[in-house]
């Protein structure tokens, strides 16, 4: 089969990763605090996956990263899995619940286009629309009884998905290492980092977790990091910003439905309504996205 074949397969499995595997990593990571101290669970799960791709990858004979690429993966694993991944964990260990934590992080397109202005991108009236459209629904949010009762974790959702688009923007200006050895060393230096945090913070394992929790965090590590981490960051490199975060149309409704049917989550009128006007925002600020042209490198 030829490459101009292949290639839509691979968008195809990357997409579907994002949005079914990365919708119900908020279940997973509900289910995993309830055993684990969420910055060592957070830790462990990055640094064991890190591990694994880093070493497959050099068996296979794929070169180390060079010091410049050490310095962007440890710049961007901070931003896009510390700071994001690991606020999405202490939120829910907060109590906030698996669905409303991913209509947070669905606000992350709605940063994205905030930052590519801040670096000199041009912005639509349709865009600016969707701006205004989900500043409104992030106020919505906020009045559901939810956040209301967790006011640390509705911060700590906010900053993560800040930190996330932040990062997804960013990566697109450093150089990182090819293909799946950016996960592989965004993962590592993370997962040290996290764990570096949870030891000064004081976390300690009091009991051994259940086998709920071990299986929690296997999911997490092989399907949640490896897999779907690895396709987002194959989709940062080959498709636009707004389409690699379009999971957020998607992990909102998964991750909603998943908390209803095995963890007795509900959701208020508000946060309904939020999760609508959330949505449709981040669908207005992808369309003139989607539109334009994309703009093919040359390769130098």
């Amino acid at each position: 089969m030829s490459d101009s074949r292949r290639v839509p397969l691979v968008l195809i499995g990357a997409f579907l990763a994002l949005y079914l595997i990365w919708g119900s990593t908020y279940l997973m990571i509900r289910i995993g605090v309830a055993s684990w101290p969420p910055m060592m669970m957070a830790g462990v799960r990055f640094l064991i996956a890190g591990l694994l791709m880093y070493g497959f990858l050099r068996w296979r004979g794929v070169p180390t990263p060079t010091r410049e690429q050490w310095k962007a993966s440890t710049l961007i694993g901070f931003l896009l899995l510390a700071c994001g991944n690991g606020g999405v964990t202490l939120a829910e260990h907060a109590d906030v619940s698996s669905g409303v934590a991913a209509l947070a992080v669905a606000t992350v397109p709605l940063f994205t286009l905030l930052f590519s202005l801040l670096l000199g991108n041009r912005t639509t009236r349709l865009e600016w629309a969707g701006i205004a459209l989900g500043m409104t629904g992030i106020g919505l949010l906020n009045l559901g009884s939810n956040l209301q009762a967790s006011p640390l974790g509705a911060a700590l959702l906010i900053f993560a998905a800040a930190s996330w688009a932040f990062g997804s923007v960013w990566s697109r200006r450093l150089s990182l290492p090819d293909g799946p050895m950016a996960s592989a060393a965004q993962m590592l230096v993370a997962g040290a980092m996290l764990l570096l945090g949870s030891q000064i913070s004081g976390e300690r394992l009091e009991q051994m977790p259940s086998a709920a929790g071990w299986a929690a965090l296997a999911y997490l590590v092989v399907f949640g990091s490896i897999v779907a981490f690895s396709a987002y960051l194959y989709l940062l490199k080959h498709v636009r910003p707004a389409a690699a975060t379009s999971y957020a149309y998607v992990n909102p409704v998964v991750a909603v439905v998943l908390g209803m049917l095995f963890a007795g989550e509900r959701i208020g009128a508000e946060e309904t309504l939020a999760m609508l006007v959330i949505i449709s925002a981040v669908i207005l600020i992808g369309l003139p996205q989607w539109r334009r042209p994309v703009v093919r490198e040359s390769a130098a």
